[in-house]
């Protein structure tokens, strides 16, 4: 009963097929390989437009590079006060732009307020040096809590970027997630919403080590070649990067396990409406779901098997927990079992 993280899960077979079929003979290094350019050319096609595709190795990586792009002197990125690039990259995205800098953003169910946002950005007005100068916005598709920008969202959003010349970054960690859910297509929920650059995370749907950072206006990364050699992020065997996107995005494979991943969240958030144990901390619209449980309870279900973290409630939810329990996220994958679902169903009871 393992629901500590989409990233515990292993590889589909389909993904480590792929990476034993091109694993044998030689092949060009640094993405100059025909694997590498029969990939960029999928995502073409995948966004329905000429984009320009960097594989990395990490989500972080991914993140941090995106920022370093567009970077300012004196720069300012704004995001959720949430983001995992805010809490969970241990400053990597200051690191790599060099010293810019993330300013949170407040907002319910884990998404930006627009008129949070917007005030936010007028505290760095153009003639006032010292503050420094806005660079970006970034936005977590799904989010760090599992709810997920309606398609109006993202447009009010992208607007309020427009506005102020900034471009808009999607943190794309669960993208297949969050696609799948909105029943859109790539393009629908980026480009065509306004969308500058995507993180496209592979990773936590069914593959080894696949992250791609996805710019829609390929002369915005004209400097990225080199920034990414900077980095260490420049993969000398990143065919194997491109055979894994291969497998991933062939016949849908991609959506089918992101798919099933939602499935089983909306099977476990059903138990836990129905448990007496546990109460649904939030309406759960990906494959991350929040309960909140008693502690005790919490010690008993990870003494019988079950794997899960415990979670700080977001700041807009003052009062979620008492002092006798704690919030919990429970993720489920492509790998999750219909029956550790229902047995972990069974012992709330």
């Amino acid at each position: 009963m393992n629901f500590a993280s989409d990233n515990w899960a292993g590889v589909h077979p389909a993904i480590a097929q792929r990476l034993l079929d091109v694993s044998s003979g030689f092949s060009a290094p640094y993405g100059t390989s025909v694997f590498d350019r029969n990939i960029e050319q999928r995502f073409n096609e995948l966004f329905e437009r000429e984009v320009a595709v960097y594989f990395v190795s990490t989500g972080t990586a991914a993140n941090s590079l995106a920022l370093a792009a567009v970077n300012r002197p004196g720069g300012v990125s704004f995001c959720h006060r949430e983001a995992h690039m805010l809490e969970d990259e241990c400053g990597a995205p200051e690191f790599f732009t060099h010293g810019a800098r993330l300013a949170p953003v407040d907002g319910d169910n884990g998404k930006i307020n627009p008129q949070n946002l917007k005030a936010e950005i007028e505290r760095f007005p153009s003639n006032f040096i010292h503050a420094g100068q806005p660079m970006a916005i970034s936005i977590t598709q799904a989010t760090e809590i599992g709810t997920l920008y309606q398609p109006s969202e993202i447009d009010r959003i992208a607007e309020i970027a427009k506005s102020y010349g900034l471009p808009l970054h999607m943190d794309g960690a669960r993208f297949a997630n969050a696609l799948v859910a909105l029943d859109l297509s790539p393009a629908e929920m980026t480009w065509k919403r306004g969308v500058d650059i995507v993180s496209f995370g592979a990773t936590k749907n069914g593959c080894w080590c696949a992250e791609a950072l996805v710019f829609m206006n390929p002369e915005l990364a004209k400097d990225l070649p080199f920034i990414r050699k900077r980095a260490a992020q420049l993969l000398s065997k990143s065919r194997f990067i491109a055979a894994q996107f291969d497998a991933y995005l062939k016949d849908g494979l991609w959506l089918e396990m992101a798919a099933y991943a939602n499935t089983m969240a909306q099977r476990l958030q059903a138990g836990i409406v129905s448990s007496k144990r546990a109460r649904l901390a939030w309406v759960a619209e990906s494959n991350e779901v929040f309960a909140i449980l008693d502690k005790t309870d919490m010690e008993q279900l990870q003494n019988q098997g079950a794997v899960f973290y415990e979670w700080n409630p977001p700041r807009a939810k003052a009062g979620l927990v008492n002092e006798q329990e704690v919030l919990v996220r429970l993720v489920t994958s492509f790998a999750t079992e219909a029956d550790q679902v229902d047995r972990f169903i069974s012992l709330l009871g």
